[in-house]
């Protein structure tokens, strides 16, 4: 796992942004989606992402066998919040690891939470989701979404440990999504965007299409 390139890498951070201005649409507009509420919001910004990123999650949901859907967790998320988020975990493991330098806790963080100044989520470019029946019960994917990745290492996509079939499901998620352009962040086997820098660094494209967005 010491060879994934994480979100605070230079090789991420340092990739320009051409905005190209698409807007957010709200999912719970397209047929063949369930909305989880366990990160709902009043406003709803859960719901949300690019355009670009709804239309691959249509073409990609039209790839997975009968009886079976994507149950999206989470969208588009404010800056503040993606900020909180991120301070709290740093917080967190500076606690847990006061022998850590800054730089290393920084690091450390950003390996289930991306630094709020290139955040996929706040750019409406990411997606947290999993697999569920038409009835929404989930598909065995041998973790929990958001589950810590400080004390359960089946967060990683790649993780070998996984019963047959929870390893069956995640190979179904990994080749839907990526047959449509969507790029998985590694250490989050449910974390999955388009037309960001990670998206861009994972793909060889020369630039991000999607920058923050403030909520309105």
């Amino acid at each position: 796992m010491d060879d994934i390139v994480l979100m605070s890498d230079p090789a991420v951070t340092g990739i320009p942004v051409q905005e190209n201005g698409e807007p957010l649409c709200d999912l719970r507009r397209y047929p063949g989606f369930m909305l989880d509420p366990r990160m709902s919001d009043p406003e709803g910004a859960f719901a949300h992402v690019r355009t670009g990123l709804a239309a691959r999650l249509v073409a990609a949901q039209e790839r997975l066998p009968d009886g079976l859907q994507f149950l999206v967790i989470e969208g588009y998320r404010p800056l503040a919040l993606q900020t909180a988020y991120f301070e709290r975990c740093l917080a967190d493991l500076r606690t847990a690891h006061p022998e850590w330098s800054a730089a290393v806790a920084y690091r450390e963080a950003s390996k289930s939470l991306s630094p709020p100044e290139i955040g996929p989520h706040v750019c409406g470019a990411a997606i947290d989701l999993t697999l569920c029946t038409a009835d929404g019960v989930e598909l065995p994917m041998g973790g929990e979404v958001n589950a810590d990745l400080e004390d359960d290492p089946a967060c990683y996509t790649g993780f070998a440990g996984l019963p047959p079939e929870a390893t069956g499901n995640r190979r179904l998620l990994v080749d839907t999504l990526t047959a449509v352009g969507m790029v998985n962040y590694p250490t989050e086997w449910w974390h999955w965007s388009y037309g960001d820098r990670y998206w861009a660094m994972s793909t060889g494209a020369p630039a991000a299409q999607y920058g923050q967005l403030a909520w309105t």
